[in-house]
């Protein structure tokens, strides 16, 4: 199955080369594959992982372990922004 994987902000860096001009990456994953399993797999540090959206709905940390990913959707990752 395929996801679409986005990270934003200082999280792009994690993507390979491909999918840093998009922030954008087309990730093949086995069935079964969870939100925790993909953050995993990018080596994406847990702290930095604030905002997780799954075709746009967020995603709580304690979740993020259960859900399993399917075929075609988004992922998109948001590290804490601060501003003024």
């Amino acid at each position: 199955m395929k996801i679409n994987f986005k990270l934003f902000a200082m999280l792009q860096d994690y993507l390979p080369a491909e999918g840093r001009r998009d922030n954008a990456l087309q990730v093949e994953l086995v069935e079964g594959t969870t939100i925790q399993q993909v953050i995993e797999r990018f080596g994406l540090p847990q702290k930095s992982c604030h905002l997780v959206l799954v075709n746009g709905s967020f995603i709580p940390p304690a979740d993020r372990a259960a859900l399993v990913l399917k075929d075609g959707e988004t992922l998109s990752i948001w590290p804490p922004i601060a501003g003024g």
